[in-house]
């Protein structure tokens, strides 16, 4: 496992993910338990968590586990149900999708920032 490589997946992590989640966490969960500190440390410990399992094995049941514990994290920290933590992930990737397609539309693209 590098870490210089694991810092730099924290922080484009946090940057591109925490907001994304931090909006999602915001609509569903409320104002009150879905603070953007506690989307940064989702994202934080979901991505140093998934490095070490990842640098351990690989397939499809290390995602599964790794799906399971991305849920739990929003659970804890956004102070909901499990079905309350689907919904808020899949919301996110909406949410991402959504913004990835405007910026693409108005010609940014994250292949024209390389």
């Amino acid at each position: 496992m590098d870490l210089v490589a694991l810092l730099i997946q924290i922080v484009v992590g946090t940057i591109i993910v925490a907001p994304v989640l931090w909006l999602a966490g915001r609509a569903l969960a409320g104002k009150e338990k879905a603070k953007f500190t506690d989307a940064i440390w989702i994202v934080v410990l979901g991505t140093v968590i998934g490095a070490v399992v990842g640098a351990f094995s690989s397939g499809l049941i290390v995602a599964v586990i790794m799906f399971v514990i991305w849920l739990a994290l929003i659970k804890h920290f956004f102070d909901c149900g499990w079905i309350m933590a689907l919904a808020i992930a899949i919301i996110a990737v909406i949410i991402f999708i959504v913004i990835v397609a405007v910026l693409a539309l108005i010609g940014i693209g994250l292949l024209t920032l390389i």
